[in-house]
């Protein structure tokens, strides 16, 4: 399909640099700056930059949205991930390092796509091209009391959901069982809207999470790679649903967070989500906004994240388990992202 473009133009903001010692003689800014600019019309974001300057070597682009992106031509392709009104500079960079700058208004429409699902269709095991498995007792730094496996006893799809089954067992010298599915390697993305429809599980010591982390979680480590955790909750204290940011310097005990009391969470199916983009991380029950972090270039935000999909038992979150406690199952009826 050829999508139609239209064109938009901005009024000159001159602007001269210093030079410095070593400035030749009679150095000389670029000149005549102009900006073409092609927004698609096909609501994906694309847009199409082209800059000229008579003596410019490079451009630097404030794409307007936090974004930073040089060209040594003056060309430039970017996809903005939503919607919005934004003012965008452009400084022509001359060889002497003087400098003229050109800002212009640009207007965007994002019609987000469903890009990714799993609506849990298939009865067996999840399907093993969008998930795999950690597997192994401890929690990994979070002295949870649960062995994760990849049986059936413990993630099962069946009746068109997702059931991530915890179960008071021995089993490889753990007392209880459960399941930690992920997309890593399989499927991630940067930027859009992930939407994952549950029901929590019943009894004190459950840790069900819905959650995210960075694709350099191999190379980097936690928490230098990021967490988005878009649901977690604790048995003990029902109803009250937590939203968190993880990283350098805010990890641990020391996330960026936020709770929200709801109704029947253990009884009723609701809808958690995120709207993830390089201004915010935005966190959603059923429709309603309860938290908002600002997101920057100096957070690790701006990569692509992957899925995981767990219920733990006790740890640094879930805290004491009911000694009667026998199984609980963390119910899942789809996962959806869209960009």
């Amino acid at each position: 399909m050829i999508n139609r473009f239209f064109l938009v133009s901005g009024l000159a903001v001159a602007g001269i640099g210093c030079g410095g010692k070593d400035t030749p003689p009679n150095p000389v800014a670029p000149t005549n700056l102009t900006i073409n600019v092609i927004i698609a019309t096909d609501n994906s974001g694309n847009v199409q930059f082209t800059a000229t300057a008579s003596n410019a070597t490079s451009f630097d682009y404030d794409l307007g949205n936090g974004i930073f992106q040089n060209s040594v031509s003056g060309s430039l392709t970017y996809r903005y991930p939503t919607s919005g009104n934004y003012t965008v500079n452009v400084v022509a960079k001359g060889a002497t390092g003087l400098t003229t700058s050109k800002s212009l208004a640009v207007s965007v429409v994002v019609v987000q796509s469903l890009v990714w699902s799993d609506e849990f269709d298939l009865p067996g095991a999840p399907n093993a091209l969008k998930w795999s498995y950690d597997v192994g007792a401890g929690g990994w730094g979070n002295n949870e009391l649960q062995y994760y496996t990849n049986r059936l006893d413990n993630a099962i799809v069946s009746n068109g959901t997702l059931k991530i089954i915890a179960k008071a067992e021995s089993f490889s010298g753990s007392s209880y069982t459960s399941a930690r599915l992920l997309s890593r390697n399989k499927f991630s993305f940067q930027y859009g809207k992930m939407e994952v429809y549950a029901k929590l599980p019943v009894g004190v010591g459950t840790w069900p999470a819905i959650w995210m982390l960075g694709d350099n979680f191999t190379t980097v480590g936690w928490p230098t790679c990021g967490e988005i955790d878009i649901m977690e909750h604790k048995g003990a204290d029902l109803n009250r649903i937590h939203s968190s940011l993880h990283y350098l310097g805010r990890s641990g005990g020391n996330p960026v967070t936020a709770t929200t009391l709801i109704q029947n969470a253990t009884s009723a199916f609701h809808l958690y989500s995120c709207e993830w983009s390089p201004q915010a991380i935005k966190f959603f029950v059923d429709g309603n906004l309860y938290h908002t972090v600002a997101n920057t270039s100096a957070l690790p935000f701006n990569q692509p994240f992957f899925i995981i999909l767990n219920q733990a038992m006790g740890g640094t979150f879930g805290g004491q388990i009911d000694p009667s406690f026998s199984t609980a199952s963390f119910e899942i009826d789809y996962v959806r992202v869209y960009q």
